[in-house]
């Protein structure tokens, strides 16, 4: 399994309660099928089963790394850079 080395750039906790939705979803008229939020600057995307995978095109167009799972019972993050699922993700002060 791989190893994350970018958990010093998380800056965000997880929302308790994320927004209405996937942000860019809602701006377009679209649905999806889990969110996930960014942990560098808290933009809430929708997951790669979605049809528009809003959370991977926010980290092409910032290079964000992490993100974190918003669904309820889901303790996970992932960072694409290193590929790397972080089953107990770093506490966030």
């Amino acid at each position: 399994m791989n190893k994350c080395t970018h958990a010093d750039q998380i800056k965000v906790a997880r929302p308790e309660s994320p927004s209405e939705g996937c942000e860019d979803c809602l701006r377009i008229g679209s649905t999806w099928v889990h969110l996930r939020v960014c942990l560098t600057c808290g933009h809430v995307g929708c997951c790669d089963n979605s049809p528009n995978k809003h959370a991977r095109a926010h980290y092409g167009e910032t290079s964000h790394p992490l993100i974190q799972s918003v669904e309820p019972g889901e303790k996970w993050a992932f960072c694409y850079v290193d590929q790397a699922l972080m089953r107990e993700p770093p506490a966030i002060e």
